[in-house]
């Protein structure tokens, strides 16, 4: 079996080393013994996405974040398909936004983006920075997700795009509305870094999972001896709760306990 992960733009937008979550993709796929391709895809060139069976892309400065909306305008199409063939799409911070209708800048000029998820954003006075734990429905028990944020835009959800987490702390979509990220069937979008992956494993699997789906297979693969990340995790949440001043909740397999 091969998966083929697209890595849209590493060139232009990998501001926080989101490429992390390419290579945790593709050493978890390859320690179940799944060849794993990569396939780099840079503004200008013809790669046909519709042949990968997951699309990642990071954030990155407004500059490259320009750039590639303009590139990803002539790529839309070819993107749409993807998705629509089953393609899974996980894009970060200023790719998150892209994915929306548009960003609008603090002076009032609208980046397009190319619609995958119903949300737009707007430039805020105020950056929103630090470690962010929130909970996300994992096809079960609510899971512990854990990343860090660092954005001025304020994204909103229209009606048609879920919410993909709920803030337990931090500010997540836009610092109001307790949201973090959307999802709308296999297109997920966030504001998390951390790398994401690197730090909420499990998350990595179930997107990997979705991924096979396409290959006609599901997540049933073996698991993985995560007993290193979990520790980390655990100490992770004990410090947040200590700097919070609040309980600390359980994080291990199946979801928080608060």
């Amino acid at each position: 079996m091969k998966l083929t992960i697209g890595h849209l733009y590493p060139d232009l937008l990998d501001l926080y080393s989101d490429r992390g979550n390419v290579m945790i993709l593709e050493k978890r796929a390859r320690w179940r013994g799944i060849e794993v391709e990569v396939v780099r895809v840079d503004a200008g060139d013809a790669t046909d996405v519709r042949g990968c069976d997951l699309l990642l892309m990071g954030g990155g400065m407004d500059r490259e974040q320009s750039l590639v909306a303009r590139d990803l305008q002539h790529r839309r199409a070819n993107v749409e398909q993807a998705v629509a063939e089953g393609t899974v799409v996980l894009a970060i911070c200023g790719g998150y936004q892209l994915l929306g209708e548009y960003f609008e800048t603090g002076s009032g000029e609208r980046i397009p983006g190319i619609g995958l998820l119903d949300a737009y954003t707007v430039a805020g006075e105020r950056r929103m920075v630090g470690n962010v734990m929130a909970e996300c429905p994992l096809d079960g028990p609510m899971e512990t997700i854990f990343g860090y944020e660092n954005h001025s835009g304020r994204t909103y959800l229209r009606e048609g795009t879920d919410p993909w987490m709920r803030v337990v702390r931090g500010g997540g979509n836009n610092g109001s509305d307790g949201t973090e990220g959307a999802r709308k069937g296999r297109v997920f979008g966030t504001y998390l870094h951390g790398p994401l992956l690197a730090k909420n494993p499990r998350l990595a699997d179930w997107l990997l999972g979705l991924a096979l789906e396409r290959k006609g297979t599901g997540g049933g693969f073996k698991s993985l001896a995560d007993r290193w990340e979990e520790a980390a995790r655990e100490h992770l949440v004990r410090r947040l709760a200590e700097l919070d001043g609040m309980e600390s909740p359980h994080v291990g397999t199946g979801g928080t306990k608060k």
